[in-house]
């Protein structure tokens, strides 16, 4: 015990004088705890942060007309112009590039901008077609008229045109922006299933459905087309249905499948006139070709409603305008559409001309004078136009109550002559 005295008494005793006044101190902080830094000197607020913060919203501003945005202030000893008002508001331009390369280019028209969706019942649309892995043409061809059509007061007064086979095509056309494959993947068994399911869940009275080209099936795809149908016709019995089809590579049983599937409507576009054909479209596509369609499509039953699609500002004349009207009216097609073709992307081809809405006016006119049932012409019209589907069911239910009060009128002829003899 004696040899760990010394020992016992170092770590026990106190410390020594000259040992505690070397000793630091400092403080214990967390691991977590961030040093803190000096605050940076505030920033004095500036006019601009004022005019920010009074301004609109983002979602007001989003909202406000093209003429709100553009127009500058005016002073007020400026004298009001004496010259009348023009009737389309003029094209602005713009240069773009480097400084040394500077190019003009023509800005998107007043008349072409369209709000950004974002409504209630268009996210609801969105999340329906989600959850039971739909597609529409809305989306993939990025429509302008998403927000119009999708943004209605409810999911009834909505309308959405359903792509079918998925949401890749197997041609190639120079204005579309819907994906392309030589292979696309098979097609979803379930899909006629789920389309009813969700037109039924809309309580919709007009629906259009469309579908890709999928030339990597023997038949087309149409006999999936006309199931959907079928399946769209069982559960909604009243809904009118239009089809948007592709031409099936000519194969004209192919449309009368499709057409004799229980639809109203047989739309088929050709798009173009038919001399920018073979640059606009994908070299399986042909004028010729889509008019034979339209014309069997229109034998397929009787009072058969047919459609077709035309884009301008690719570069047609007038006079090529004129014929195609020709052409389609020798094949009996009771509505023709008239929009501006707007690139979707910079790998398609560019805009040829920016049609003012005067000129659209003119063509729709003119396609009314020439014996069409219904033109709907404008900026904005697409293929599936709400305005347009709206007079066409008219036009439908019109047709069938006269057909329904014609067959009554024969039955009680029948009864009467039965009965006399």
């Amino acid at each position: 015990m004696a040899t760990k005295a010394p020992l016992i008494r170092c770590l026990y005793s106190s410390t020594p004088s000259y040992i505690s006044s070397v000793r630091p101190t400092f403080t214990r902080s967390f691991a977590t705890e961030a040093p803190s830094p000096n605050p940076p000197p505030r920033r004095p607020t500036t006019a601009f942060r004022d005019r920010l913060n009074v301004g609109p919203s983002l979602d007001e501003f989003i909202a406000l007309p093209p003429s709100a945005e553009t127009s500058a202030p005016t002073s007020s000893n400026t004298p009001p112009s004496s010259d009348p008002p023009a009737s389309d508001p003029p094209l602005r331009t713009a240069l773009v590039g480097p400084a040394n390369r500077k190019r003009e280019i023509t800005r998107l028209p007043t008349w072409l901008q369209t709000p950004i969706p974002n409504s209630p019942n268009y996210k609801r649309i969105k999340a329906d077609l989600r959850g039971l892995n739909l597609h529409t043409v809305c989306e993939e061809a990025r429509c302008p008229n998403i927000n119009d059509c999708w943004g209605g007061s409810d999911k009834s007064a909505a309308t959405a045109t359903i792509m079918l086979m998925g949401d890749t095509c197997t041609r190639g056309c120079r204005f579309c922006s819907v994906k392309t494959s030589r292979a696309p993947p098979p097609l979803d068994p379930h899909e006629p299933e789920h389309t009813a399911e969700a037109l039924k869940r809309w309580g919709l009275g007009y629906v259009v459905l469309t579908s890709v080209d999928r030339d990597d099936l023997a038949d087309g795809g149409a006999r999936h087309f006309a199931e959907t149908v079928r399946k769209i016709k069982d559960k909604a019995p009243g809904m009118l249905v239009e089809a948007l089809t592709g031409d099936y590579a000519g194969d004209l049983e192919m449309v009368d499948l499709v057409a004799e599937s229980g639809l109203d409507v047989y739309a088929h576009n050709v798009e173009t006139v038919e001399a920018l054909t073979p640059m606009v479209r994908d070299r399986r596509a042909g004028f010729r070709q889509s008019l034979r369609v339209l014309e069997r499509a229109k034998g397929a039953r009787e009072g058969m409603i047919t459609k077709t699609s035309v884009m301008l500002g690719l570069g047609e004349t007038e006079e090529q305008l004129w014929e195609m009207l020709r052409e389609l009216r020798k094949v009996d097609v009771d509505v023709v559409t008239f929009g501006q073709y707007m690139q979707p992307t910079k790998r398609h081809m560019p805009v040829h001309t920016y049609v003012t809405p005067t000129v659209f006016e003119t063509w729709r006119q003119r396609a009314l004078d020439m014996g069409f049932l219904y033109c709907a012409s404008g900026p904005l019209v697409r293929s599936s136009y709400k305005a347009g589907e709206a007079f066409i069911e008219n036009v439908i239910k019109k047709r069938k109550g006269r057909r329904d009060v014609t067959m009554v009128e024969e039955d009680l002829a029948e009864i009467s002559k039965g009965a006399s003899i």
